[in-house]
């Protein structure tokens, strides 16, 4: 079987939004510039040290900003939805057998509450969090190596440019998804194993890696 492993934010629940409010009132705190729909749109086409390198928000306090955000968040997990046509595709990729989990920078407690809202929960066999914002591929290795997960039978699956970074890191395929924060055209820079635009499309590739093992 395959193992596909989700980012959460952007990949399988709509938070931009959220997020992008949550930032912005937290703006004057850390020390860095509000943005509006336009700026939003400049930054979806830089990479994740680009935005950080844009926004000017000072590296010490980045870490307690990623504690506050995941904390406001907590409050709109309720109100967020699923992204179209995720909910379909991760039952029928879990239909045909594929091992699924989460790995994400997000809170576990929001990320659980989410999926139990949401009827999603008794499809992923772990959801797994890590702090740090540039650090998935050690979030990612560790993984694997507690849970005894071969990297050759794993898909990890995200929305931005530092999954598909992280996933090198690692050895294991990278699928990009244009639905979520980082544009087509900035996660197409970072060459992908494969870069899709619908949620239908997973189980395709899931399929088409298993059957060149």
């Amino acid at each position: 079987m395959s193992v596909i492993i989700f980012d959460f934010d952007g990949t399988l629940a709509d938070t931009l939004e959220a997020i992008v409010a949550i930032t912005n009132r937290l703006a004057i705190e850390f020390g860095y510039k509000t943005v509006n729909s336009e700026e939003v749109k400049k930054l979806q086409n830089l990479s994740s040290q680009e935005i950080i390198r844009y926004s000017k928000i000072p590296l010490l306090k980045l870490p307690f900003l990623m504690r506050r955000v995941k904390n406001e968040l907590k409050q709109e997990i309720p109100h967020l939805k699923p992204i179209h046509g995720i909910q379909e595709a991760l039952w029928a990729l879990k239909q045909d057998g594929n091992r699924l989990g989460i790995v994400t920078s997000n809170a576990e407690s929001n990320v659980l509450t989410f999926l139990k809202h949401h009827g999603l929960y008794e499809l992923f066999d772990f959801v797994h969090s890590g702090s740090s914002l540039f650090g998935k591929n050690k979030v990612l290795s560790r993984l694997l190596l507690q849970k005894q997960i071969n990297p050759n039978t794993v898909i990890y699956v995200g929305d931005e440019t530092r999954d598909i970074e992280a996933a090198k890191q690692v050895k294991i395929k990278s699928v990009a998804v244009s639905w979520g924060f980082n544009s087509r055209q900035a996660l197409a820079r970072q060459n992908p194993d494969f870069l899709i635009g619908q949620p239908d499309e997973l189980l395709a590739i899931a399929q088409s890696l298993r059957a060149s093992k």
